[in-house]
């Protein structure tokens, strides 16, 4: 088909230029976070080390082009009080002087315009590398960038915040970094615009030398921090102990981590968001003050409430002693890292309920949280996930959400409104009471890899709410549980930190295509107009979390309130190629709910575009991506189907059909992981080898990768018969993991029920559970190497495998 590699401005580029009304809380006297913003500029960095860092970025991404760019840092005032950043053309003849210049307000702004200018004008992509990476081949040579308009390019911020990260992502998908990953997250971050991330890395040193001024001692911490995959549960106090203990030389190496990231966020310009108090305590501390009002919590996600991990200790807001300890953190981190930030994250409710839902006790607790801020840091801003009031909403209603979010002074709050994109609070809350908050887009749990986005909701659902009458919207946030999947939603949710109007998807979506794979193909700018009114158009309400039944093989008997199988089909709809959703809350309150919401029909034919367009794009690695996460996609849905077919031939007595079906089952997922394995983001090796590496002997080897082998399977505890509650909540679609646990785990299932079958008895669902959970526990344990290089070709494997199953 034709292609066109021109360079290109595309027409939507002069929405951004319209003049902005000034942000400003209508309901209010005044504007109270303009006060906090006045202050954080004071604290960032000279305009010389901003811009040498925004340089840096430059050197980093494009080195060729070093003697292109010229970068300046500017006032706010240069954009009416806005954050923004200007773009220009610089007159010159010689190759080695600057073309283009770029101004803005902090180095993020400077970074942002440079990635603004290199989509935009250049067709450049730029996504995580696990996600296909970079497309810089369309940009031009030095000497030869394309001029912007005559007259320049103006883009500011709608708002003045652009978040990034949940609490648990630090677990999901950080863990194993070290400091030359955690270089290109930054200039990721720095390149989307995002200006207020977390900062969680190394904590645990901090409460170490915290906990020490109250004498407890470090033994007496062993089995309060959890593992290294397992510590953002500990931070929260779920748990306690689970992977542990944390070596003393992990807790040095995450502090000397932190102080980089730190001095690299700050660098570009950034505020980072540090850890404050919860109450969140050792069992110790009750030994050392007796009379303190610490209580211990009740379980959470264990089999049989194992005290080894289970139920954590409280200290409750109103003892003095919280307002004691919170104080010495603030001030710790301080004398640690500096002076860098007045915002500080603290979700003492999270998931865990305050004993009584009178409204005066919930205010008293909120302003003693933020009181052991405070004694802290005098400036402090209390930044709370509002995860709560969609986890517990039966708790949390309008009296004692009111009570929480008015327990602090006005202004001294943030709420980030964490599942936006699907259960918005600002909407049915009065704006969060008049609080501050920031619209968010959760989008992915556990790190699960699973094609899956609202396009349609988020290029207007954060416009939506910072134009809505009395808004106090004063950011937009990036909130999933794990990183590294759906390139696309992350790239148009970024952007909307400078969009002041609705974006039209369709036309961003041409303009995508072509700069993530470096032209136009007409095969595949249709395939992507398909999976945006399919995938990428969940309108359902239902939390995407991946079930499919490879990865979250179902733990049950089969043999237990089935409905006949016109019955099953009926009910619940499914008609493979034409299903528009899985959900089986109806009838089948024991199998897991794969998510389906839209035509696999249209998607297989999606999926035959991408094929007949694979010769175009020979050694793309965005192209490769994309065609084995749509394979993998199709593939697994298939799957989903093909197992309730075993399933049903068993409810029928038929074990010709059981075998047929249950083989194709098992023949799916080998062929997933070879398919998996033709490209390098697809691999458990590399989260395994990225654990051991920053272990300092064997015996932390051994425990980092029990650790990263358990977070992405068993999870949590289990006994002989009795599986992690959580087991699978954190699933990948790796090569690997597919055929060295999924596959042994349906395999052995399939040969009892077969067994089960032919010998006319009930199926043992405790005998094979004792079965799969050995097998579990032993390759937890186990130290066996998975690939860590792709092997094969991406597109002949996914060719063969349509032709294979889908034809």
């Amino acid at each position: 088909m034709p292609h066109n590699n021109r360079l290109f401005v595309l027409p939507f580029l002069s929405l951004i230029l319209v003049s902005i009304p000034k942000f400003t809380f209508a309901s209010q006297n005044h504007d109270p976070i303009g006060g906090l913003l006045r202050r954080l500029d004071s604290k960032r960095a000279s305009p010389d080390v901003q811009e040498a860092a925004a340089k840096g970025v430059l050197q980093r991404l494009l080195p060729t082009h070093m003697s292109s760019f010229d970068f300046k840092i500017v006032s706010k005032d240069v954009c009416a009080g806005y954050s923004c950043f200007l773009i220009s053309n610089v007159n010159t003849s010689s190759t080695k002087e600057p073309e283009i210049s770029i101004k803005g307000t902090t180095a993020v702004e400077i970074v942002s315009g440079l990635h603004w200018y290199l989509k935009y004008l250049c067709g450049a992509h730029i996504s995580w590398e696990k996600t296909g990476g970079f497309q810089l081949a369309s940009i031009p040579k030095p000497g030869s960038l394309p001029p912007v308009q005559e007259e320049g390019m103006i883009v500011k911020r709608p708002v003045p915040w652009n978040y990034y990260q949940n609490v648990v992502t630090s677990s999901y998908s950080y863990v194993w970094w070290d400091w030359k990953r955690w270089e290109k997250e930054i200039d990721w971050m720095a390149l989307q615009g995002i200006n207020l991330p977390l900062a969680f890395t190394g904590q645990e040193t901090i409460w170490q030398k915290v906990f020490k001024q109250f004498n407890v001692s470090n033994e007496d911490l062993r089995n309060f921090f959890g593992g290294p995959a397992f510590l953002a549960w500990a931070r929260m106090g779920n748990l306690h102990g689970w992977g542990g203990p944390l070596p003393q030389s992990w807790l040095d190496q995450q502090l000397a981590l932190q102080k980089l990231i730190l001095s690299r966020m700050l660098e570009l310009g950034m505020i980072p968001v540090l850890p404050s108090f919860s109450g969140n305590v050792p069992s110790a501390l009750k030994r050392v003050f007796p009379s303190a009002n610490i209580t211990r919590l009740g379980d959470w996600n264990t089999v049989d409430g194992d005290p080894r991990w289970c139920c954590t200790f409280l200290l409750d807001p109103s003892d003095p002693l919280f307002i004691e300890i919170g104080e010495a953190f603030i001030k710790e981190q301080i004398r640690e890292y500096g002076d860098v930030t007045d915002i500080y994250n603290c979700d003492t409710f999270n998931e865990n309920s305050p004993p009584t839902d009178d409204p005066k006790y919930i205010a008293s607790l909120g302003a003693s949280v933020y009181k052991a801020m405070a004694e802290g840091d005098k400036d402090a801003i209390w930044l709370m996930q509002g995860w709560l009031f969609s986890s517990d909403s039966a708790f949390w209603k309008p009296p004692q959400m009111e009570a929480l979010l008015h327990s602090v002074p006005f202004g001294k709050m943030i709420v980030l409104d964490l599942f936006a994109e699907v259960k918005p609070i600002w909407e049915v809350s009065s704006q969060f009471y008049g609080t501050p908050y920031i619209w968010c887009m959760l989008h992915n749990f556990g790190g699960n890899i699973e094609m899956y986005g609202l396009l349609d909701v988020i290029s207007s659902g954060p416009i939506d709410a910072r134009v809505s009458q009395n808004s106090t919207m004063v950011g937009v946030g990036l909130c999933m549980e794990g990183i590294e999947q759906n390139p696309i939603v992350y790239e148009l949710m970024s952007e909307m930190a400078f969009r002041h109007k609705k974006v039209h998807v369709k036309e961003w979506l041409k303009s995508y295509s072509r700069r993530r794979y470096g032209k136009e193909i007409l095969q595949v700018d249709e395939a992507w107009n398909i999976l945006h009114e399919t995938i990428y158009n969940c309108a359902d309400g239902i939390a995407d979390h991946n079930k499919d039944y490879i990865v979250e093989f179902p733990d049950w008997d089969p043999t237990r309130n089935f409905p006949s199988p016109k019955e099953f089909h009926i009910r619940n709809g499914l008609s493979w190629g034409k299903m528009r959703r899985f959900s089986f809350r109806e009838t089948l309150s024991n199998l897991p709910h794969p998510h389906l919401w839209y035509s696999t029909e249209k998607v297989i034919y999606a999926l035959q575009l991408f094929l007949d367009a694979g010769e175009e794009f020979a050694g793309s690695l965005t192209y490769r991506y994309d065609l084995v996460d749509l394979t993998r996609q199709v593939l697994s849905k298939l799957a989903n189907q093909v197992y309730l077919d075993a399933v049903i031939a068993f409810q029928q007595n038929n074990a010709t059909a059981l075998v047929l079906h249950s083989q194709k089952f098992l023949r799916l997922i080998k062929d997933i992981d070879t398919l998996l394995a033709s490209d390098d983001n697809f691999l458990l090796g590399t989260w395994l080898e990225s654990a051991k590496k920053l272990a300092a002997n064997p015996t932390e080897m051994k425990q980092y990768e029990w650790n990263a082998r358990t977070q992405v399977t068993m999870w949590y505890d289990n006994t002989e018969t009795n599986q992690s509650r959580l087991h699978d909540y954190a699933n990948k679609f790796w090569s690997g993991l597919l055929e060295g646990y999924y596959l042994p785990r349906a395999a052995t299932y399939f040969a009892r029920l077969l067994k089960s079958l032919r010998q006319n008895q009930r199926f043992q669902l405790e005998d094979w559970r004792r079965e799969w959970i050995s097998y579990s526990n032993r390759w937890q344990s186990g130290q066996e190497l998975y690939p860590v290089k792709a092997q094969g070709d991406s597109l002949a494997i996914s060719k063969a495998l349509f032709k294979k199953y889908l034809s």
